[in-house]
């Protein structure tokens, strides 16, 4: 048996089916967005919002106190940017909230496609001066892959906005679904004079906030006409009295049936830089949001046939390892899988077995992770994230479940997508290999960057390890953290003249069926040793697939394993 170390008494480590009052409390939920949005400033709202934090760390501050309470890492603060996904978990009146902040820059997309994997409601967030952007219609489309019901903050109203309008009308005429408006925008930029709860039919005024001074949200019902006049105006009242008349005429109410089969958004304006309307969005989101859903399972190999619907009430304890992180805590250089908790109850100390290689594992060590902050959990439910030490058995998309090897589920594994570019690793320092070695491996596992090895070699990271990523980013932050992390410099040589990567599902046979359509294509193979042709453009790479009588089918993505025992 394989231990993570610790011990607790046996008869309290068993599992048992979660109270349903548990279960029906618990909201996870993840940020989508394109860089620039207000993302980061949105996330520690909401912290603020359920008393997590006191003081918001990003945007006004200065200096060490300008990183971001969810932007941990030494590249995120030098640059002000997210690259790694982060879970911060409060209580907001009766509810726990489990948010999960993912990467704002678009070459962090695969890790961002990981945690939506975790999450059961997404947040989009759009710039009221932009309305839809690229990155954002990106997300979208994963999100709508997985089913993950989306709920709209556009965010920026102190600043001069395009019309509410014609950002839901962008939403509905791109994304296929009716808006909601909940939050109603009363002006925007210097004009700005606060949101409408159209739920409450209350006013909520803006005041920009004054250094020093405590936060006042003042609020007058909607037909209480003379106070809203004497507080905003004359003509902001007509215009509000005329957009609610339209709101009314021409928006559906608020279904949640559509909202979770993804054919409505519930819609919210205002100002997370100003502290202004987020408060209102988690009031409502806790509502009209969702608890953890039940989940299709596999059996042994993961046939289709053998596929059951799990339910969250379901009574033996499982969970699916959705991010990989090492050295969150530089001094102790700790590994931390992240793991979601889809049906059961976890009990410290508790015997779980992982599905992939059937080993017994005891999770003694289980905590809460917020930024760097640590808190031992001793019990947690449907919907909750734990961070497992790992020490190097868990990889991405990994099942753990109780009840013993005979009751084999495993949940569907998280795909791997097609890098765009390839850069040969070297050590310059022999001295360092060790070292060297053991980052990139540990790097590799965590998903940072794929690595890719020429065919026929054998080992981890390889003789001649290719990083594979979908951009230059990747690539800054695996050296950063090598350094930073691992004390070893590195130099990176681009492998020239490749631009598209494909699995190829025949294997090598296949492959070699078809080696004489295969001129200039680079042939690698991928960590479980299957193969990776890369190709010097999309015209050559399609080019071989319409001409192909061998059957070597190509696929832009990959699935892990299920079952490598051993």
């Amino acid at each position: 048996m394989s231990a993570v170390e610790g011990g607790v008494e046996e008869g309290k480590a068993a599992s048992r089916a979660a109270p349903a009052e548990e279960i029906s409390r618990r909201r996870i939920v993840a940020f989508i967005s394109h860089p620039d949005a207000g993302k980061t400033t949105a996330t520690e709202q909401m912290l603020l919002a359920g008393g997590a934090i006191n003081q918001a760390g990003v945007v006004r501050a200065r200096g060490d106190a300008r990183r971001a309470k969810s932007d941990w890492m030494e590249i995120e603060a030098s640059r002000g940017i997210s690259v790694s996904s982060t879970v911060l978990t409060f209580d907001y009146d009766k509810y726990r909230i489990n948010l999960l902040d993912t990467p704002g820059h678009e070459d962090f997309g695969e890790d961002t496609y990981r945690t939506l994997s975790a999450a059961d409601n997404a947040v989009m967030l759009l710039d009221a001066a932009k309305g839809l952007e690229p990155r954002t219609r990106k997300l979208f489309e994963v999100c709508k892959l997985r089913g993950l019901p989306i709920f709209t903050f556009v965010n920026k109203l102190d600043r001069p906005s395009i019309s509410p309008f014609d950002i839901m009308d962008q939403i509905e005429g791109e994304f296929g679904m009716t808006c909601a408006p909940i939050l109603w925008p009363i002006g925007s930029g210097d004009l700005f004079k606060g949101v409408l709860d159209r739920v409450e039919k209350n006013v909520y005024l803006f005041k920009k906030p004054v250094k020093g001074q405590p936060l006042c949200k003042e609020s007058i019902p909607l037909d209480d006409v003379d106070a809203l006049t004497e507080a905003i105006g004359d003509e902001a009242v007509e215009a509000l009295l005329e957009d609610v008349e339209m709101l009314d005429g021409l928006y559906e109410p608020l279904d949640r049936e559509s909202v979770v089969t993804g054919d409505q958004t519930p819609v919210f304006f205002g100002s997370a830089f100003h502290s202004f309307g987020v408060d209102l969005f988690v009031k409502h989101f806790v509502n009209m949001g969702f608890e953890p859903p039940s989940r299709d399972v596999f059996g042994k190999g993961g046939d289709e046939e053998d596929k059951i619907v799990l339910e969250p009430t379901h009574s033996e304890f499982t969970a699916q390892v959705f991010k990989l992180q090492a050295n969150m805590d530089p001094k102790h250089r700790d590994r931390i899988a992240f793991v979601r908790v889809m049906s059961g109850v976890f009990n410290r100390g508790m015997r779980v077995t992982l599905a992939r290689t059937g080993r017994t594992i005891r999770l003694s060590q289980a905590q809460n992770i917020f930024g760097q902050d640590r808190e031992t959990i001793e019990e947690a439910y449907p919907g909750d994230v734990l961070g497992l030490s790992n020490p190097g058995e868990f990889e991405i998309g990994d099942t753990i479940y109780s009840g013993g090897k005979d009751k084999l589920v495993q949940f569907a594994p998280i795909p791997c997508f097609s890098p765009e570019m390839f850069k040969y690793i070297r050590n310059p320092n022999p001295k360092a290999y060790k070292q060297f070695r053991k980052g990139v491996v540990e790097l590799l596992n965590e998903g940072a960057v794929q690595l890719l090895r020429e065919r026929g070699e054998e080992g981890m990271p390889g003789q001649n390890p290719i990083l594979a990523a979908v951009g230059q980013l990747q690539f800054d932050v695996v050296q950063q953290r090598l350094l930073n992390e691992y004390g070893c410099e590195s130099d990176l040589e681009p492998v020239a003249g490749y631009s598209v990567a494909r699995w190829a599902l025949g294997g090598w046979e296949a492959v070699d069926k078809a080696k004489a359509k295969l001129m200039g294509v680079m042939q690698t193979s991928d960590r479980w040793g299957r193969p990776v042709l890369l190709f010097a453009s999309q015209w050559k790479m399609q080019n071989v697939v319409d001409n192909d009588e061998f059957g070597l089918d190509l696929v832009p993505y990959a699935m892990p394993p299920m079952d490598t025992k051993r």
